[in-house]
């Protein structure tokens, strides 16, 4: 792990995950629009698109009520970062969007363990 900084004996070194290290390029979502319930195709300053289904993540005390498709659609771009964030605070990172097939696997097994939620066949 490559060490940053050392200052009176204390080490700050960068963390680096091992699939992607974050910190080579942050992405910001420029724009998006809903195409169905829980859908939407989102751009983002690089040019680069994704369609992204929000579906199965829509679990648990934040982004349960999302299930609703009134309130989903309520989604804003929050411009200082870029992200996409719901009325009810609920937001994901927009290099996780950007990456999306890379992380919805890993969001989807996490809420299963926190939420104790079944897979559905």
């Amino acid at each position: 792990m490559p060490e940053i900084s050392r200052f009176y004996g204390i080490v700050i070194r960068m963390f680096m995950d091992k699939h992607k290290p974050y910190g080579s390029r942050l992405y910001r979502v420029t724009e998006f629009e809903s195409v169905g319930d829980y859908v939407l195709r989102i751009e983002f300053d690089d040019g680069s698109r994704q369609l992204i289904d929000f579906e199965p993540i829509l679990n648990g005390p934040m982004f349960g009520p999302l299930r609703n498709p009134e309130f989903f659609k309520q989604v804003q771009l929050e411009e200082t970062f870029g992200a996409l964030e719901w009325p009810n605070g609920a937001d994901i990172d927009p290099t996780v969007l950007h990456d999306w097939p890379d992380h919805v696997e890993a969001i989807v097994k996490r809420q299963r363990e926190l939420f104790a939620i079944s897979r559905m066949s």
